[in-house]
């Protein structure tokens, strides 16, 4: 698979472009300020994808993007603005496979926020999880096959190698935090699988 991961400079897309490279897939970075992660076989192209000619040069020829982008200081609704201009580029003249980052609490997932967490992140995270929310459906009206993840507080610890992750109205609860290698394992079976495709995942360790 040729994946392109925007924003994977960092964090979880810099974890999911280490293990989509280390199961042999060609991997390309893009972010608007360089790689701190840098690694020898994935490619790295520095740009704005909210801008629309860079954007549809960064995802010529790929097979797969995942969108891991997070806020942008300075930036109103950093996320929905990336996610429009990739989007216009893939309807245009690129790939079917989308994956985005997103949150827990954004969309309809309000429900599955854990307890206390639920009512700290709706009161601290009202903006990122509007620009969440809108950027959720602008890739549900895509018409692309997408996928979401709304990952739970993020960590750096140790992988545990293990997480739950239900749609919503499933049954069971998540937990509090997950770490970044977790979800960045859990999004890279994600993108493998068409069983994946027009669902969205809370995800906890």
């Amino acid at each position: 698979m040729k994946l392109v991961i925007i924003g994977g400079n960092s964090g979880t897309g810099a974890a999911l472009a280490k293990l989509a490279r280390q199961a042999s897939h060609e991997v390309t970075v893009v972010s608007r300020s360089g790689s701190r992660t840098a690694h020898g076989q994935i490619n790295q192209l520095n740009g704005d994808a909210s801008d629309p000619e860079f954007a549809v040069q960064a995802i010529a020829g790929a097979d797969a993007v995942a969108i891991t982008v997070g806020g942008s200081k300075g930036r109103k609704n950093a996320r929905t603005s990336v996610t429009r201009s990739v989007i216009h580029a893939m309807q245009a003249n690129g790939p079917q496979r989308l994956l985005i980052q997103s949150s827990l609490g954004a969309g309809n997932s309000g429900s599955q926020l854990p307890g206390v967490i639920g009512l700290i992140s709706k009161m601290l995270l009202a903006k990122p999880l509007a620009d969440h929310t809108e950027q959720e459906k602008l890739v549900e009206d895509s018409g692309l096959d997408w996928s979401i993840v709304r990952p739970t507080g993020l960590g750096s610890k140790p992988a545990l190698g293990k997480w739950t992750a239900l749609q919503v109205g499933e049954p069971g609860r998540l937990g509090g935090s997950i770490t970044r290698d977790d979800l960045a394992a859990f999004m890279l079976e994600t993108l493998q699988s068409n069983q994946s495709i027009s669902k969205a995942y809370g995800i906890s360790n």
